[in-house]
């Protein structure tokens, strides 16, 4: 925890450097100094092919750099460091607050009215909370994720769900007649690593985070019911608390036939275990009082020291226009973010994946603060307490407000 918050400060005095060096440098960035080039920083390498038809149609060549997702975070650090980065990069929107913080990106308020698929009606909600910080908007939403619930229906119509369960009392039914079938029979996997999840649970209790609020946030009833919820599924049985078969194993020979994840799972599942055709299919998030799931994916950027604003702001047009997302699905199978786009047949004619197109309707997005992830990270060790060790739920929660409060004290 404290190497993070470390982490976080250093981007802060990080970010400090950086306007230091654009009021003594002019502004310049690390991008070409070509003015018909721009310098676009990526972790998906497919984007290089992919912006060849962009530039043919305005004349600029794009210079792709494809960033591993595990090595973006430090060149991000760098390139704040020395006021020498991209015209242009890809932000995740986890990392949206850190970097904002830092004053890494360009506000791109006073933008917004002059390119017509900057408009924030054109996507979703949630999706638009997440480039919002501190009253500016630091990027364009270019492809966003989301939760559903992946199952098999051959099973879950045994135990009466043939279209797959509705509710989370009905997930708990399916899953305890599931796990009744014997020994390393289960009903459901739940997550106990992603950072998210436990907060969906919270939110379809209604839980709300307010800013304001700070620690006293997770005092309030639906948070908990959150946690109890979570730990239920191992408390009971109905989950494996241990690691087990390889989900895709478990899926296929049934001993896991309910789990959470994202669209890339579709493709993976008929590539990996092809003979399960005809035997799964997807469903949007169990409903308590909402069945909302989680907004991820990823933003356009403008970085702060660029002097390539209008060349930079015309290529994120072209990445926000539906007909442009549309193409990139077709790429990477990655979802847009312009609702426009799911009208097209490719997306609303397939039953899967126009199912987590209904989901995106009922998504929030976490907290976009700087210490969310921290914060996230010790309800993750709180929640290993009370499933694995037994903790007390109440005790265990206070003490994870204690470390919010000492958290977000720093």
């Amino acid at each position: 925890m404290k190497q993070k918050r470390l982490g976080f400060l250093l981007v802060v005095m990080l970010g400090a450097m950086l306007v230091l060096g654009a009021c003594s440098s002019g502004g310049s960035s690390g991008g070409s100094a070509d003015e018909d080039t721009i310098t676009v920083w990526t972790m998906t390498p497919e984007l290089e092919d992919f912006v060849k038809e962009y530039e043919d149609e305005s004349g600029v060549k794009v210079e792709v750099q494809a960033i591993p997702w595990d090595n973006a975070h430090d060149k991000l650090l760098t390139a704040v460091a020395s006021g020498k980065g991209p015209d242009v990069l890809q932000i995740g929107t986890t990392w949206v607050a850190e970097f904002a913080e830092a004053g890494t990106f360009l506000d791109l308020s006073d933008y917004i009215d002059e390119y017509p698929n900057f408009n924030p009606d054109n996507f979703y909600e949630s999706a638009v909370e997440t480039t919002k910080y501190d009253g500016q908007t630091i990027g364009i939403p270019w492809y966003v994720d989301t939760r559903v619930l992946y199952y098999r229906t051959d099973l879950l119509e045994e135990v009466g769900y043939p279209e797959g369960p509705e509710t989370w009392d009905d997930v708990k039914d399916a899953a305890t007649q599931l796990a009744a079938r014997g020994d390393d029979q289960y009903g459901i996997e739940i997550p106990q690593v992603d950072q998210n999840f436990p907060f969906m649970l919270a939110w379809e209790q209604g839980w709300q985070y307010e800013e304001g609020e700070g620690a006293a946030n997770f005092e309030k009833p639906g948070f908990k019911e959150g946690v109890e919820l979570h730990h239920t599924f191992f408390e009971e049985g109905m989950a494996q608390l241990t690691e087990g078969k390889q989900l895709y194993q478990a899926f296929s020979d049934g001993s896991k036939p309910m789990f959470f994840s994202g669209p890339w799972e579709i493709n993976s599942i008929n590539e990996q275990i092809p003979e399960l055709e005809g035997q799964w299919d997807v469903h949007v998030m169990p409903e308590a009082e909402n069945n909302n799931s989680m907004i991820g994916g990823a933003h356009w950027t403008v970085f702060n020291n660029t002097d390539k604003v209008d060349q930079a702001l015309d290529f994120i047009n072209w990445m926000a226009d539906p007909e442009t997302q549309v193409a990139w699905y077709d790429t990477v199978t990655e979802l847009p973010a312009n609702m426009e786009a799911w009208e097209d047949p490719k997306l609303a004619e397939d039953e899967k994946i126009s199912t987590f197109g209904e989901q995106l309707e009922s998504t929030q997005a976490v907290p976009v603060i700087p210490e969310f992830e921290t914060m996230a990270q010790e309800l993750i060790d709180t929640l290993e307490q009370i499933n694995r060790n037994d903790a007390d739920i109440d005790e265990a929660l206070e003490e994870y407000r204690n470390q919010v409060s000492s958290i977000l004290s720093k």
